[in-house]
Formats: C-alpha cells, sequence, structure tokens
C-alpha cells in the first residue's frame, strides 16, 4: 500500500508536524493573484446561473444567504432578474457574525456594532431549488470577504477551510460521513409506541414525508444516502456518504436540516433538532466518521482493529486532550449538556472505545483498510462547520503535541468533561491551542455571546419555580 503508513520515518510524525510551520497566505500588494480568482470564480457562477435556469425556466425568487455562527440561514428573497449581477457580488454587514440564535447583535466590538458591509460572493455549487415550490424558488449561499477579500475570518466555513489547510499541507486529507438524528412530531398526534432501532416497516405517517425529502434532497443534489428509523417514537437519522470534501459537507448538513424541517411543515410535522427535546428519551446527536488519506487516497488509519496504528491512535489521544474544551462547541447552548449527561454528577459518554456507542469516540466495526473513528459528542443542533473545525484541531494536537508517555497511557485515562455550560466556556477560553486553530477572535467572540446567552437564560424564572 503506498501510504504514509509505510514511511520508516513514521515514528518522528510529530516532529513532521512541528518542524515545519505552515506559512502565511500571501496577499499580493497589487491583488492581483486575488482578483484572478475571484474573477474565475464568478465565471464558474456564473455558468451554473445559465445552467440552472435551463433546468428551471420557471424561476421568479432566489433566496441569498450567509451560514451565521449556529448555523442559521441569514438573507434575503430577491427577483431572479438580479441573479446574474449578484453572481458578481453583493453586500452583508458583518454583524451577521456577532449575532445570537434570535437575530439580536451581542458582540461588544465597536467595529462589528457599526455594522460595516463586508462583499459576499456566492458559492460554486450551491445554488439549488428550494425546498417550498422548487419550481419558482431557489436558494444560493453565499461566503463573506474581508478587506483584503480573504475569507473573513469569523464566518465558521472559513474557520474550518485554515484547519483544513493545516492538514493538506502535510499532505492529509481527512474524510468525513456526517449522521445527523431528528424528531418528527406531529402536534395533533396522540402520543405514539417507539418502533426500535433499524425499523423497516416505517408507519405509513411518515411514508409521504420521507419520500418527498428524498425526492427533493436529489432535486438540490445533497448527498442524502439514507434514513433510518432510531429507538424512539418518531426519531429518525440522516445519513450522509464518506466524502473528501469536508467543507462542502458540512454545508450540505445545513441545506439539509433546512429542507428537512421545511417538507416536515409541508405535512403537518415539525422536524425538532434539538439535543434534547424531550426529557425522558434520547437526545439528537450529530455524528461524524473520520479518517485520513493521504496524497495517494490511501487511508493513514488503515489497520486491525486489534492493532490501532499510531496515526490512530494519536488522532485518538489528541481529540481526547482538547474534548473538555471542545465541549463549548459541541454542546453550544444548555439545551446540548442535558443531552451529554445522565445526571448532574455523571456523563453519558465515555472517553473510548471499539464498537460501544456510549463511548465518545468510537472504533466501528469494519475492515482494516476501511478503519475511522467516529466522534459522537456533537448535539444535531452544532454548527457542523465548528465541530469538524474542533474535531480536526484535536487531531492536530495528536500529531503536533501528544508525547510518548501521554500516547502509552492514553488507554488508561479519561478526560474530565464539563457537565454544564459555564464551566465549558471556561474551559474553551483558556485552550490556548483552540484559540490559535479557531482563532482568537472567533474563540472571543464565541466566549462572550455565549456568556450573554447563558446570562439570559438564567435570568429567567421558569413555570417550576412559580409553583
Amino acid at each position: 500500500m503506498n501510504s504514509l503508513m509505510t514511511i520508516p520515518l513514521l515514528k518522528n510524525i510529530r516532529t513532521l508536524f512541528t518542524s515545519m510551520p505552515i506559512p502565511a497566505l500571501s496577499i499580493p500588494s497589487d491583488g492581483t493573484e486575488r482578483n484572478s480568482e475571484i474573477s474565475q470564480l464568478q465565471e464558474t457562477v456564473t455558468d451554473e446561473i445559465k445552467d440552472y435556469l435551463n433546468r428551471y425556466p420557471e424561476t421568479k425568487h432566489v433566496d441569498i444567504y450567509l451560514n451565521d455562527t449556529h448555523g442559521i440561514f441569514r438573507g434575503k428573497r430577491v427577483s431572479v432578474d438580479n441573479l446574474f449581477s449578484i453572481s458578481k457580488g453583493c453586500y452583508f454587514p458583518q454583524s451577521v457574525y456577532a449575532m445570537d440564535r434570535e437575530g439580536k447583535i451581542i458582540s461588544s466590538d465597536t467595529l462589528i456594532n457599526e455594522e460595516p458591509d463586508n462583499l459576499c460572493l456566492p458559492v460554486p455549487g450551491t445554488l439549488r431549488p428550494g425546498a417550498h415550490n422548487p419550481q419558482h424558488n431557489a436558494q444560493l449561499l453565499l461566503t463573506m470577504l474581508d478587506e483584503n477579500n480573504r475569507p473573513y475570518a469569523l464566518e465558521p466555513a472559513a474557520i474550518l477551510q485554515n484547519v483544513l489547510r493545516q492538514f493538506h499541507y502535510h499532505g492529509l486529507y481527512p474524510v468525513i460521513a456526517p449522521e445527523i438524528e431528528f424528531y418528527l412530531v406531529d402536534p395533533a398526534a396522540a402520543k405514539s409506541r417507539p418502533q426500535g432501532c433499524f425499523h423497516m416497516a416505517v408507519p405509513s405517517t411518515y411514508s409521504a414525508f420521507i419520500e418527498e425529502l428524498e425526492s427533493l434532497a436529489t432535486a438540490q443534489r445533497l448527498a442524502l444516502s439514507g434514513v433510518v428509523s432510531e429507538a424512539e417514537a418518531g426519531q429518525f437519522e440522516l445519513n450522509m456518504p464518506h466524502s473528501p470534501h469536508v467543507v462542502e459537507a458540512c454545508e450540505q448538513i445545513l441545506a439539509l436540516r433546512r429542507l428537512t424541517d421545511t417538507v416536515a411543515g409541508k405535512f403537518g410535522f415539525q422536524a425538532n433538532f434539538m439535543a434534547k427535546p424531550f426529557s425522558g428519551l434520547a437526545g439528537n446527536g450529530l455524528h461524524f466518521h473520520i479518517s485520513l488519506n493521504d496524497i495517494h487516497g490511501e487511508n493513514v488509519f488503515a489497520s486491525p482493529a486489534e492493532e490501532l496504528n499510531d496515526m490512530v491512535r494519536l488522532s485518538l489521544a489528541g481529540m481526547l486532550e482538547l474534548m473538555p474544551a471542545s465541549m463549548a462547541i459541541m454542546a453550544p447552548g444548555v439545551n446540548g449538556f442535558r443531552r451529554l449527561r445522565k445526571n448532574l454528577s455523571e456523563p453519558l459518554f465515555h472517553s473510548w472505545g471499539y464498537n460501544k456507542r456510549n463511548a465518545a469516540l468510537r472504533i466501528p466495526c469494519s475492515d482494516a483498510h476501511n478503519r475511522r473513528i467516529e466522534y459522537r459528542l456533537a448535539g444535531a443542533d452544532a454548527n457542523p462547520y465548528l465541530v469538524m473545525a474542533a474535531i480536526l484541531s484535536g487531531i492536530l494536537y495528536g500529531l503536533e503535541r501528544v508525547d510518548d508517555d501521554t500516547l502509552a497511557n492514553f488507554t488508561h485515562t479519561a478526560p474530565t468533561l464539563p457537565l454544564f455550560q459555564q464551566p465549558a466556556l471556561e474551559m474553551f477560553r483558556q485552550n490556548s491551542y483552540l484559540a490559535e486553530h479557531l482563532g482568537s477572535a472567533f474563540c472571543e467572540q464565541w466566549y462572550s455571546g455565549k456568556m450573554a446567552e447563558l446570562s439570559w437564560f438564567e435570568s429567567l424564572v421558569t413555570q417550576q419555580e412559580l409553583a
């Protein structure tokens, strides 16, 4: 096998990572190179628009949007007549990335609060028919640039791209397969009985919804490979295939989440992606199956389950080391921590294990060639770009920083995970490695924004307190 695993110096892989600093992105003084890249992107999008309008000639409106820090669509609807001009770019305020989930600006940054506009360009491959009335409505994702026409540092997709770039510089290419859980709730129906995991006979109540979801996912070119019944009544899991296109896969998670919600509404249901929507039932997770390919497309995790190679072990050790601080990303609100604990003092997930679904990091059943790690901590309401950026930062930490003693003993120790949001946010704020890889400006913004949300939540008086 032509893989990194055949290189005799594999034992020095950590030295390779730490001795080769990644060069900063070059920004030519005259902007020629970057302008050329932008012009090429605009030409690509223009060609996509022509092709799209040939396939959907009755299109009347286009929803142009950005994915905000929480994974929520922020944008506006425009006439299709404006589509070609939008291919050249349009403007949205920086404050899109400084909002809480309700759309209120929560940053203390003066510049952001003044709401300056930044140029936003269409993302190739994201012009799709809308979930509602697809013959007449379309949707198009945008990406924000900074004053140097580089990716805006607070945009989650840009944060993930920067982490991926560090892998690519060393000839490593992450491959991921997401799984997203949700509840399909019928507000008017009586409580139904659970069907159990992998139940084949989907109740007729849900079959039309699933068929419509699969049909529209195909029309939107979303990689939906399966819809699986979970253990609880009305709970399902959306499966996506393994892909080396990590940023695109995360974008598709958000598009699929929105599509599912829209299609559910058509049938009188509510699609609930909360991490823990019902106190007595299982929560909703966002799971990622992860492996690493080398430049030849070979899986560097390839190894027998009983003899995990050093790349797998280093990756596991690094993710475990950064896991406590990463919890602030995996559980972006109070509700997420309710999913992650059995009670006030006991976590629901253990550190790692072979084929164990209560492990935070699970080694699933597979042959040696398809060896991978499943990361199971994130809630279904988390931002997939940020989740993947934190996970991959953990793998980088293992390759760069884990020493021989830690690697030898990591199977015998489990990280102590924060079970509540405030200590998780404090650990996140104090972790210099995450700040280095996710960006200090983003980390400070995430901390201050989430603390503001937590302060608001704790100011509420519940019905139980009034009883």
